[in-house]
């Protein structure tokens, strides 16, 4: 049944009465028959399509979005009644399911309490209670958190606050205006670059996307990106060139970012942690600020609470997102460490660090992050982490026993903590590859939301998700790549003919 109030707005966008009745009951009066059952024709979908643009999705011969009504634990429940196994915890945010009981309890009581409060010269128990509790979980030598709205904003943070970092320890300055200003930064450092990783991914703003891998998130702005030094991620035989590269611009690199030991929408491309030890050394030796972005790894992702955990040289700066709420709502933090924050400390306001949020340190998000971190620290919780790090160890082990010999092959199976990933060997290896469409429709016929990056197909469930529900995940993959074995034989057969 349509909801009167969506009626009611959609009749006056229509034109069905020109006035807007001063009681909301009184609506009603104005609708035609005709009206009442245009609207009510109009499926979800239909009403998606005509108003709404979706994010990562092509927009023409665009798939129709399945129009889910409740979730559940690990499950999505479309307005039919079928339900989906959300694999991927729905963008690798619903660390604890969906719809947590505890979570929403917890929102509900703090919304009617308070819902929002300017975070400039005011604070609340919401934003300092987590606060604490972060850097209690966090490695050592964190001191501080700066609240934003998600993951992009939370690399925002972190990139100004190394690049004015260096500003700010320039010069001694002294408050001023126009020319003054001028003046001042024609003195500053030469510490502005900043070093990343190829294949990295840090968000969709002009500032992660600069920072992220030159692809095709970033193609139609490459003109407009700033300048990054660029080098690959460690391995035994490019260990002693990238380091190589550090020194030869270490004078002029303010910061280094990374995702540590996994490159999320990259293709969850993972690395090893004493070849990272081996790189940050030298970086940290230079002075360069190290900001881990955690904003997919963090919060048990990789089997340790943090993968900044695996390395034994831990980051100045982290950012965190994703699974800081449970998947409640967004909420971006970055935390950093005395020294850094130091350097914005003194009676000069030109090193105030001018950047905020409307709803920076939003009283709902945190709460929701407390409920979540109450959640992911139960010891049911923890167990279930190691459980599913087993799981896919033997589900690995299993793929390649099954298809050793398949004709479509799969290559380069890995996995960390939570996170399992393989590529299949059809296309390129690449993001626009259409075998991951392919892969998403087969699987949701089977009752499994499956969403491959490109040809690199990958599960990072819900901590709540069951032993029925993982091992069905699992038949569906074994399902999918016995179909595409098939058919590759099939056509095999075909051309020897």
């Amino acid at each position: 049944m349509c909801h009167s109030l969506y009626l009611s707005f959609r009749f006056q966008s229509l034109g069905f009465f020109s006035e807007i009745p001063t009681s909301y009951p009184g609506y009603f009066h104005f609708i035609s028959h005709d009206a009442l059952v245009y609207i009510c024709s109009m499926s979800l979908t239909d009403r998606d399509r005509k108003y709404i643009w979706h994010p990562f999705t092509p927009q023409k011969n665009m798939i129709d979005p399945i129009p889910i009504v409740k979730g559940k634990g690990s499950l999505l429940i479309d307005e039919n009644g079928n339900d989906y196994i959300d694999a991927i915890s729905s963008w690798w945010v619903n660390v604890h399911g969906h719809a947590h009981p505890y979570i929403a309890e917890k929102v509900y009581k703090q919304a009617l309490q308070l819902e929002q409060v300017i975070f400039a010269g005011f604070t609340h128990q919401p934003a300092v209670e987590l606060a604490e509790k972060l850097l209690q979980l966090l490695p050592k030598g964190f001191s501080k958190i700066f609240y934003s709205d998600n993951g992009s904003t939370s690399t925002e943070v972190a990139m100004k606050m190394a690049i004015q970092y260096w500003w700010n320890k320039g010069h001694n300055l002294k408050s001023g205006v126009g020319k003054a200003h001028k003046t001042i930064n024609e003195k500053r450092q030469t510490r502005n670059k900043i070093l990343a990783f190829n294949n990295s991914y840090h968000g969709d703003t002009f500032g992660a996307m600069s920072v992220s891998d030159r692809g095709v998130f970033t193609l139609a702005f490459h003109d407009l990106l700033f300048d990054v030094i660029f080098i690959d991620t460690p391995t035994t035989e490019n260990i002693k060139e990238i380091k190589s590269i550090v020194d030869k611009h270490a004078n002029e690199i303010a910061a280094f970012i990374y995702e540590p030991l996994v490159q999320g929408a990259g293709g969850m491309k993972m690395y090893h942690a004493n070849l990272m030890d081996e790189l940050l050394k030298t970086i940290k030796y230079h002075n360069i600020i190290c900001i881990a972005d955690e904003v997919m790894t963090g919060f048990g992702r990789t089997g340790k609470l943090f993968a900044s955990e695996y390395i034994n040289e831990k980051p100045d700066i982290i950012c965190l997102s994703k699974g800081l709420t449970g998947g409640t709502m967004a909420l971006g933090v970055t935390a950093c460490t005395e020294k850094i924050y130091d350097a914005y400390v003194g009676d000069d306001k030109l090193k105030t660090f001018f950047h905020g949020h409307s709803f920076t340190a939003n009283p709902l998000a945190c709460t929701a992050a407390l409920a979540s971190m109450d959640l992911l620290l139960r010891k049911d919780t923890l167990r279930t982490i190691e459980w599913i790090s087993e799981q896919n160890k033997k589900f690995a082990a299993e793929l390649e026993n099954k298809f050793s010999n398949a004709k479509i092959p799969f290559k380069n199976v890995r996995c960390l903590g939570t996170i399992i990933a393989f590529e299949i060997a059809r296309g390129e290896d690449e993001y626009l590859n259409n075998i991951s469409t392919v892969i998403t429709q087969k699987s949701l016929r089977q009752g499994v939301y499956l969403r491959p990056l490109g040809n690199t197909v990958y599960i990072m469930p819900p901590y709540c998700i069951t032993e029925n529900e993982l091992r069905r995940i699992y038949d569906v993959i074994l399902e999918i790549l016995t179909e595409l074995n098939y058919e590759a034989m099939t056509v095999s057969l075909k051309e020897e003919r």
